[in-house]
């Protein structure tokens, strides 16, 4: 197999036979003719089929290691997508700490269909199997808790579901193919919030679901067609272009998320940092275990309000905004924006205080962005 830079250096490139080009055309199209009666060039819808969409969900396949790859109009596209392999009556555990979307689809949604959840802490294995019902179909975790960063522990996960005879579904966003692979470690399904580091640049909305086993496959590809919720040509090969340098940067987000979250560690303002690249961090260890990287997004709570406020509002560089992943840093206060959905209660018990920020860092200078944040606070 190919080095996974070399994948992705390739992501989506071709050779037109008619013209020479290199980069996946955008096939922009609703239909396709056929030639002859009875008769098809592969391609007959785009719901069902387009080649720039196909481009990137076998470029995905090729990186997670996976008998299928499919592409969504967006994570939570993807993951409604998934739910719709369960029947009314199923239960799922899910780790506590999953994106707010994640669990207002579940608890919202879903839960109107008769899908149940229970939810158990994410580091605590044995949590997942105390809630493990006659009726669980899956165990749903994130690589990274959103915003704590806690490290599920997946190998033991695996053998828990594989033991069990359930699905392991992984949330990848934070991690990727190029600091991850899941599927290697014995999950069936991963989950991608594409619109963050494997689209990269902050322009276009995806999600994409990798999975292990071809029949399982062959159930999500149906569901896929039969829903609808695909993704469209033009945001398919904008994805495919942000593959092609999506290891430079990671490389060099990784390199600089090390760089803050020690700076930040030493700092007057802040009272906790949480980032499993710092040896000193809970999960760091088990994490080395298993990945070849910690990610890029460095959480840390701040003492008080006010310099919440200033931080927010007086960094030029670092915009206020939500999402992560992209070329440009961004900054985000959980409890006001991503998990604005659960109760107060419930966000403190969670560690989602309103204090607690998360630093997406970008591939802009270090010393930069370290320089921002100290005029922001100038004069604390």
């Amino acid at each position: 197999m190919l080095d996974i830079k070399t994948l992705l250096a390739q992501a989506g490139s071709c050779h037109d036979p008619a013209t020479g080009a290199i980069s996946m055309p955008i096939y922009q199209t609703a239909t396709f003719a056929h030639p002859a009666l009875g008769q098809s060039t592969g391609f007959d819808y785009t719901r069902s089929g387009n080649p720039t969409r196909q481009a990137l969900e076998q470029t995905m396949a090729k990186l997670d290691g996976a008998a299928g790859a499919f592409a969504f109009a967006s994570g939570l596209a993807a993951i409604s997508t998934a739910l719709c392999l369960f029947n009314q009556g199923d239960h799922v555990v899910v780790a506590e700490g999953s994106y707010g979307g994640t669990q207002r689809l579940l608890d919202q949604v879903f839960a109107r269909f008769g899908i149940s959840v229970t939810y158990v802490p994410v580091a605590q294995v044995d949590a997942f199997a105390a809630a493990i019902l006659p009726n669980t179909r899956a165990i749903l975790a994130e690589s990274l808790s959103n915003p704590l960063q806690i490290v599920a522990d997946l190998p033991a996960l695996a053998k828990l579901a594989k033991d069990s005879k359930l699905q392991l579904w992984v949330d990848n966003t934070f991690l990727t193919p190029y600091w991850l692979r899941p599927l290697e470690l014995g999950a069936d399904l991963v989950i991608h919030s594409a619109s963050k580091y494997l689209g990269g640049h902050n322009d276009t909305i995806a999600g994409i679901l990798c999975v292990r086993d071809p029949e399982l496959a062959a159930r999500v590809a149906y569901l896929q067609n039969a829903i609808g919720a695909v993704l469209a040509p033009q945001d398919a090969w904008l994805t495919l272009r942000g593959l092609k340098t999506l290891a430079l940067r990671l490389e060099q987000q990784q390199a600089s998320a090390q760089i803050m979250a020690q700076w930040l560690h030493q700092q007057d303002f802040v009272k906790s940092v949480f980032y499993p690249g710092l040896p000193e961090d809970p999960g760091h260890r088990l994490l080395n275990q298993f990945a070849t990287g910690a990610g890029a997004i460095v959480s840390f709570e701040v003492d008080n309000v006010s310099t919440l406020a200033r931080l927010i509002e007086q960094t030029r560089l670092i915009a206020y905004a939500e999402s992560l992943g992209g070329v440009e840093s961004l900054i985000t206060v959980p409890a006001l924006q991503t998990h604005a959905n659960l109760s107060p209660g419930e966000r403190s018990r969670l560690g989602v205080t309103d204090t607690l920020v998360r630093l997406s860092v970008g591939i802009e200078a270090v010393s930069d962005l370290i320089a921002d944040i100290e005029t922001a606070l100038a004069g604390y």
